[in-house]
């Protein structure tokens, strides 16, 4: 029988269970998948951890939380079994990425057509199904803080999932890219376009040596009182610093607040209509998307360990 990936109880991955289900019916329109590759992502452990921040009630079913315990798995990549009602330009067969969705972390999953796109057929299975998350968050902070050409950007938190995507957008609409990250994945920031600086004590002076010229905007992928120290100090327009995580006293900087939090914009117009530019991306290789490590389905558990420990540059993917 299928298998589905969902928590037992809150807590630590040791919780994560893996559960046989019946293979999923399609409703009117809704489209059933079967998953060839499911992103992981932060938010997934911070779900069923008891860490996530408070969600608007109207937002609780495009975070994963309107069942009794949360839903994992908010993207993904797979094939068309099954096709319901009132859904057109979808086939059987169809390769297809699946964006926004909930669930994922499964043999197959429903989702509604609207988050039906095609796969390109020069990108693997595992980058299309941990492209749109992270894509769709950095071009959300990127739109936020208006940077375009022109501009000099810091990225904190570069080397990180929506960091690395961060940097290679920007880097794209002709922005100079400073990027934070450890030592030992600066050879990949340089890569992918960025100038890198090592975080840590010292870092607005670092910035400063990096970008002479001065900072216009700052996106905070990072969540530490670090960066958005640094970024208050070194961007004179507070609308222009983003951030999608950090400490509460952010609330009273006077930044922009991207998530589905109070007071927080969720961009799901900017969102949605970024994903098609991102595929286009991915598949003429303007857009890498950098896969850390590939886990077997069972093993979300060892995936969300590896996550947690947050040294894994780029994505980790599960694999039915």
């Amino acid at each position: 029988m299928p298998r589905i990936v969902r928590p037992t109880a809150y807590g630590t991955p040791e919780v994560l269970t893996v559960t046989e289900v019946p293979v999923p019916r399609a409703a009117a329109g809704t489209v059933v998948v079967e998953v060839r590759a499911a992103g992981v992502n932060p938010i997934d452990w911070k779900l069923y951890s008891g860490t996530f921040h408070a969600v608007r009630e109207n937002l609780k079913d495009a975070a994963g939380l309107a069942a009794t315990m949360p839903s994992l798995g908010l993207e993904c990549a797979g094939v068309v079994t099954e096709v319901g009602p009132d859904v057109h330009g979808v086939r059987v067969g169809d390769e297809v990425v699946v964006y926004p969705v909930t669930a994922a972390y499964a043999d197959y999953v429903t989702a509604p057509a609207t988050s039906i796109l095609p796969k390109p057929a020069g990108l693997g299975w595992a980058e299309a199904g941990s492209l749109m998350l992270c894509g769709t968050t950095a071009a959300h902070a990127l739109h936020a803080a208006g940077v375009d050409a022109g501009d000099t950007l810091l990225v904190h938190g570069g080397s990180g999932g929506v960091g690395l995507m961060g940097v290679q957008l920007a880097a794209a609409r002709g922005a100079t890219v400073i990027a934070t990250a450890s030592p030992r994945n600066h050879a990949l920031l340089s890569e992918l376009g960025a100038t890198p600086v090592a975080h840590g004590p010292g870092l607005a002076d670092r910035v400063g040596a990096a970008a002479p010229q001065g900072i216009d905007a700052a996106l905070d992928f990072a969540g530490t009182d670090e960066a958005l120290d640094v970024s208050l100090e070194l961007v004179a327009d507070r609308d222009r610093i983003a951030s999608i995580t950090g400490p509460d006293r952010r609330t009273e900087a006077g930044i922009k607040l991207l998530g589905y939090g109070p007071g927080q914009d969720p961009g799901h117009e900017v969102r949605h209509a970024a994903r098609a530019d991102l595929l286009a991306l991915a598949a003429s290789g303007t857009l890498r998307v950098v896969v850390d490590t590939v886990f077997p389905l069972t093993e979300a558990a060892k995936a969300h360990t590896t996550g947690l420990a947050g040294h894994a540059p780029g994505k980790l993917v599960l694999i039915p």
